[in-house]
């Protein structure tokens, strides 16, 4: 709902999918990451080498969708 947001007002949903791209190409997790702020980050601060892997059950309680599933989404609004 955020990154459809973003790019409505933004009218760059591209721009937007770049930025994630690059974000999430750094695979260091945050040495202070909380589950009270995470939340708060543009994407999940608490890093995993299996992110894209997770089983349905597990994404219920994620703070943030996948990252390369926020991106198709954001590039299909451009083809939209």
């Amino acid at each position: 709902m955020a990154d459809a947001s973003g790019a409505l007002l933004t009218r760059y949903p591209e721009g937007l999918a770049s930025a994630l791209e690059k974000i999430s190409k750094d695979h260091e997790p945050l040495e202070v990451a909380n589950k009270a702020t995470a939340h708060l980050y543009i994407e999940s601060p608490f890093k995993d080498k299996n992110e894209g892997s997770r089983g349905w059950m597990a994404g219920l309680f994620e703070t943030h969708p996948l990252v390369q599933e926020r991106i198709k989404k954001l590039r299909a609004m451009i083809s939209k």
